[in-house]
């Protein structure tokens, strides 16, 4: 017997699983298809600049993220806690005003003249707002109905400019604009906005697996691809593995294809990446909330104002990102366009500096909401974000079960 538990997949749900089996004593290894660790996570640097593959920030409020990191370690870069939205009428930015002061005068006039929809976004947030004492936020979800987002917004009458910048920020964060996404899971994602940043790490995105990966040591292996499971062995192109367990900690496509399971559909994304001598002063995430959108992009930033170390001195990079889907224009001419536009400035000096497109960046998350699936599944073990919520602390929570599952 080769180990007690192998573990197929060396992302963050991997990773926390070999790591919560290892400090009970286990001996465990990691196999992983790629080159480096991180599954879905990964950056480059090109040219000097940092760029993640797709744009994606990291929330320090996550509790997973707050138990299992060493996040003063990655020396998070905080984007503005607000978004700038996008007008008929220019732009209007909407702040956290404990976290941005300085945008309270803008935020009160934005808010002051649309007080009934103020109110009808109050409600749809209620139960966020006054939870009751000793109540946990899991059960004062549960208290909702499971419906999807958009149900839930129109029952709760939000509509206006706050319904669009709501929808067009949610476009950008769960990948879609069509208001699928269970409100539960949408809920969650705005407390976990309320309490924490989302921010970039000093050196990309990726130093948070591979932050992970450096407490296994070489117990990950790198480009080992997996050709076959069952519970107690794994087949690889250089010979099979054994052990007492076998956890598959892939991503869904690659979950389903090992074990046959049925796995949620995924979302992706495009990201076009820019490169700029000068560029607007704003750390906050732009949208476009207008009636009628004028281009393919669910946001946009300057994300070396947010995050310096992404750009070489003197340069500053941005980013666009658009839906994936048949009919959906994301050529680049469009994304540059439109990311002006959003940015107030004039796109055609910059630089195109990486193209990246992620069909798989996230699983669906359609009400009913179901975010914990077993990690048991006939003699296998099985995590990872499709088996909890889509994001970094469904990944680590679903990691976590998977071991507790063998302990």
């Amino acid at each position: 017997m080769d180990a007690d538990v192998v573990v197929v997949g060396a992302g963050l749900a991997g990773l926390r699983c070999a790591q919560a089996l290892t400090e009970a004593g286990r001996d465990v290894v990691v196999l992983e298809a790629s080159d480096v660790a991180g599954g879905r996570i990964r950056t480059e640097r090109i040219d000097g600049f940092l760029v993640d593959r797709g744009f994606q920030l990291l929330n320090p409020a996550y509790p997973a993220v707050r138990r299992w990191v060493d996040v003063e370690a990655l020396g998070l870069q905080p984007f503005g806690a607000g978004v700038a939205a996008r007008t008929e009428d220019g732009t209007t930015v909407l702040g956290h005003p404990v976290r941005e002061p300085g945008l309270v005068p803008g935020t009160l006039r934005a808010v002051a003249r649309r007080p009934k929809e103020v109110a009808a976004l109050a409600r749809w947030a209620a139960p966020l707002l006054r939870p009751r004492r000793g109540t946990s936020l899991s059960h004062v979800l549960a208290s909702r109905p499971d419906v999807d987002r958009r149900t839930a917004l129109d029952a709760a009458h939000v509509d206006g400019l706050l319904r669009r910048v709501v929808d067009r920020f949610y476009a950008g964060v769960l990948l879609e604009d069509d208001g699928s996404t269970a409100d539960r899971f949408a809920l969650l994602l705005a407390w976990m906005f309320a309490k924490g940043v989302p921010s970039l790490p000093r050196n990309g995105m990726a130093a948070l697996p591979a932050q992970l990966a450096a407490s296994l040591g070489d117990r990950v292996r790198l480009g080992q691809p997996v050709q076959a499971v069952t519970g107690t062995a794994v087949t690889t192109d250089a010979g099979t593995w054994t052990a007492r367990h076998v956890v598959v900690a892939t991503g869904a496509a690659a979950a389903a294809e090992l074990t046959g399971l049925a796995v949620p559909a995924t979302k992706g994304v495009v990201t076009m990446w820019w490169a700029a001598a000068d560029a607007p002063d704003t750390d906050l995430l732009h949208v476009d909330a207008r009636r009628a959108p004028t281009g393919p992009l669910v946001n946009a930033a300057v994300v070396s104002r947010a995050a310096p170390s992404y750009a070489p001195a003197g340069r500053h990079l941005l980013q666009g990102s658009a839906l994936m889907g048949a009919g959906r224009d994301t050529g680049e001419a469009s994304m540059r366009r439109h990311a002006g536009d959003l940015l107030g400035t004039d796109p055609t000096q910059w630089e195109v500096v990486v193209r990246h497109e992620v069909p798989d960046a996230l699983p669906a998350q359609p009400a009913p909401y179901d975010a914990r699936r077993p990690v048991q599944v006939g003699d296998l073990v099985v995590c990872g974000d499709h088996r909890d919520t889509g994001s970094i602390q469904g990944a680590l929570v679903s990691g976590q079960r998977a071991a507790e599952a063998l302990l």
